[in-house]
């Protein structure tokens, strides 16, 4: 069996098929703490991957490369719904995606019933705020952290429909969970009827106790959308352990599957109330897909899932959570402290996982981040906003711990 054909297969992932048996023999009973360290390993997945040689790339929370036996089976994809045209878009289409769908949804632990396959976050959250029967004065309650695009489409309800948008800002290192929930609960009302919260926040990696305040919003009647954009793929968790209402990933992030594939999830009773923002006469009010009008779509890209999905499942969920989350602590822990040197990020591990936000005294972010690529060969995205100043740090399972040696070094002359 090659790579290409492994992959295609709806399950049964094994990192012998890849590394071959008798390597894997080395690793398979090691635990995933012990494994995180282990640089040979992880030197092997490595190998998966097509890297550039011109910059260390710590900057992979925009998206995440494709390993290459997963972008074998993507083209493969393109190459076969090409080759048949119109006669694959009107017959077999429609079960392919249905699959793909149903093992995004079983990797999520929820009903396929509950879920679509979208482009991003920012369509299938945009999708709910836009969705909604928003009233002139309700209210939505959000934190400034959060991501750009979801708080332009409140701020776009507010002019459209009158809406109040109450905006909580988030400590970076905070005392407690309870101390996380209060912020929030502070700004609900009686007329409070959404509630958005990041699973992980995109500028600062850190992450929220989101089941709590789900908890707590439900039990003053106010619906919670998460945004889980970094959280699915890189995180162990399932969308029922939220308790949330509507949730919403980039699957180019840290499933790795090709650009252009996120999910959206409504809880099954919350679905009736939601418009559409494209019109599908051919879905009834209870049904899902009534949100996924998606016209002549690429259908490759939400055909590569399954793939993702097998590559992902080789490594593990909880190796690859317990190697990201190594990885942020292996460099954050040699310049936390140090004179000049502004960690964005909660001290504690639990808090965080793959990214860490880090700042030089006296240097401004844009400045910050194009030293680093243009003297050290390092590439990162500057953060300059909601009292986040610095750049934002995202290795992935292929970062060598020598690259994070090489960034350390230059946090520490930067900040001499």
């Amino acid at each position: 069996m090659n790579k290409r054909d492994f992959l295609r297969t709806m399950g049964g992932a094994s990192l012998g098929l890849l590394l071959g048996d008798r390597v894997w023999a080395q690793y398979a009973q090691v635990p995933p703490s012990s494994l995180a360290t282990d640089e040979e390993f992880w030197t092997l997945i490595r190998k998966q991957y097509r890297l550039t040689p011109d910059y260390i790339n710590l900057e992979n929370g925009y998206f995440s490369m494709q390993a290459q036996p997963v972008l074998e089976a993507f083209m493969g994809r393109v190459r076969e719904v090409n080759y048949e045209a119109p006669h694959y878009m009107r017959t077999r289409q429609f079960d392919d995606k249905l699959a793909a769908r149903a093992q995004l949804a079983a990797m999520a632990g929820c009903s396929p019933d509950e879920l679509i396959i979208t482009r991003n976050t920012t369509e299938s959250l945009d999708t709910v705020i836009a969705g909604q029967d928003w009233k002139p004065g309700d209210e939505a309650v959000m934190a400034e952290q959060d991501y750009g695009a979801m708080l332009d489409m409140f701020k776009l309800q507010a002019r459209r429909h009158g809406i109040v948008n109450r905006v909580v800002s988030l400590p970076i290192d905070p005392e407690s969970d309870d101390a996380l929930v209060q912020l929030y609960e502070n700004a609900i009302t009686p007329k409070t009827r959404l509630l958005m919260v990041s699973h992980m926040v995109n500028i600062t990696g850190q992450i929220l106790p989101v089941r709590k305040i789900t908890d707590m919003a439900h039990r003053h009647g106010v619906a919670v959308m998460v945004d889980a954009a970094h959280t699915f793929a890189q995180i162990d968790h399932r969308i029922p352990d939220l308790g949330c209402d509507n949730y919403g990933a980039s699957l180019h992030k840290w499933l790795g599957t090709p650009l252009g594939a996120g999910l959206l999830y409504v809880r099954r009773e919350r679905i009736p109330a939601l418009w559409p923002v494209f019109a599908d006469a051919s879905m009834a009010d209870t049904d899902i897909r009534k949100l996924n009008h998606t016209g002549t779509h690429p259908v490759h890209t939400d055909l590569a899932i399954a793939s993702a999905i097998a590559f992902h499942d080789s490594m593990g969920i909880e190796r690859k959570e317990a190697r990201l989350r190594y990885l942020q602590q292996y460099w954050t822990s040699r310049v936390r402290g140090e004179r000049n040197v502004l960690l964005n990020t909660p001290a504690s591990p639990a808090r965080s996982c793959a990214i860490a936000n880090v700042g030089i005294a006296g240097l401004a972010p844009s400045a910050l981040a194009t030293t680093l690529l243009q003297k050290y060969g390092i590439w990162t995205v500057a953060i300059d906003t909601a009292n986040v100043h610095g750049v934002r740090i995202t290795p992935h399972v292929y970062t060598r711990t020598t690259e994070l040696d090489t960034f350390v070094r230059a946090l520490r002359e930067l900040a001499a």
